[in-house]
């Protein structure tokens, strides 16, 4: 089991801490409805470290990441960031990921933690240009500083101007006494705020600056528990539940960042799927009445035949309400349409609705 270089923190924090992709991470603290709503309302931190970071270098850097990856990295500026996804050969995807242009043939990739050796092998086999690849993911830290509150909390601990940073942009500078930080006004909250990278040698003092500044703002520390149902009430996938190696990302509404005026592992059958139509697609869905839709729960028709499952499923802390993701047939993907959870040994009705769920 990896530890992250704030595990001992998280424990004396009273942390519950539980596996999680290899890394022994702290899922909540208070309580799961705390931390969501100190997020949605004020200003958290979270503990990513887990993530992996990959350097890709060198004047093969962008034509490496333009083969491997959906989106078009080509329109990214220096200090900007872009999400994407690693198509595999079989039309689904290896893992989705951020990407950071970092100098002019410098990039960050950003991977999940359960597809860091996945991943790394994935790139690297595809690496016929010769760019030069680092695997950092063992000796980086990342804290994600989330919530409406985070640019006036935070302010205090850098010279850089944190309102000035556009979404999914971000800037190298100092931030808690740490030259040469990465500060991205990226998340998987939608509630705004900041992901911090550093080396593992500088993230307690980070950490600990980050409480101290943010005490007067209802700070708290926020496990993974809450990080999952706040990315959910916004319909952000999660790899493994929502997206995986048998989904595309067209199923998975991702054609937005599915870009085909570059080619890339197998764009000419996602084109084509795109041409033709997907046969089903991933829809969000809320619960009428009572019940909480859980992973791989089974989704009927109103005649109760099966139709899809539950890929992910919480009691949205901000609706208090049932909400869930999971694919279903083209027919049943438009909002309004009735579908029916199988909660135990009850049919209970649900509605496809549009996403995000929570909006602000």
């Amino acid at each position: 089991m990896k530890t992250t270089a704030l595990s001992e923190i998280h424990e004396a924090l009273g942390a519950k801490m539980v596996p999680f992709a290899g890394f022994n991470m702290p899922v909540q603290y208070e309580g799961v409805t705390i931390e969501h709503e100190t997020v949605r309302n004020g200003v958290g931190v979270f503990d990513v470290s887990h993530m992996g970071e990959f350097l890709i270098e060198g004047p093969q850097a962008l034509a490496l990441i333009q083969d491997v990856t959906s989106n078009d990295a080509s329109k990214l500026s220096i200090g900007q960031a872009q999400y994407s996804c690693l198509p595999n050969a079989t039309g689904g995807i290896v893992d989705d990921l951020i990407v950071y242009r970092v100098k002019e043939e410098t990039y960050l990739l950003v991977v999940n933690a359960s597809n860091i050796e996945k991943d790394w092998n994935w790139i690297s086999a595809k690496n016929h240009r010769g760019a030069t690849l680092r695997n950092l993911s063992d000796t980086y830290a990342l804290l994600a500083i989330q919530g409406p509150k985070a640019v006036v909390a935070m302010q205090a601990l850098t010279a850089q101007d944190l309102s000035a940073i556009p979404f999914y942009s971000f800037v190298v500078g100092d931030f808690a006494g740490i030259a040469h930080v990465i500060i991205s006004a990226t998340g998987y909250t939608g509630s705004g705020g900041f992901e911090i990278y550093c080396k593992n040698s500088e993230v307690e003092q980070i950490w600990t600056a980050v409480l101290e500044a943010g005490a007067d703002f209802g700070i708290k520390p926020v496990g993974l528990a809450a990080r999952d149902t706040l990315r959910l009430e916004m319909g952000y996938c999660l790899y493994g539940n929502d997206i995986d190696d048998t989904t595309s990302p067209l199923e998975a509404g991702l054609g937005w960042i599915t870009k085909f005026n570059k080619t890339f592992t197998n764009s000419e059958a996602l084109q084509l799927e795109k041409t033709q139509g997907s046969t089903k697609k991933l829809v969000g869905f809320q619960i009428e009445g009572r019940g909480i839709p859980r992973h791989d729960y089974v989704i009927a028709n109103a005649e109760g035949t099966p139709i899809g499952r539950v890929t992910s499923g919480t009691m949205s802390p901000s609706l208090k309400q049932g909400i869930g993701l999971g694919y279903v047939p083209i027919n049943y993907a438009t909002p309004g349409t009735e579908i029916y959870i199988q909660i135990r040994k009850k049919q209970v009705p649900a509605t496809v609705v549009k996403l995000p769920f929570y909006k602000q």
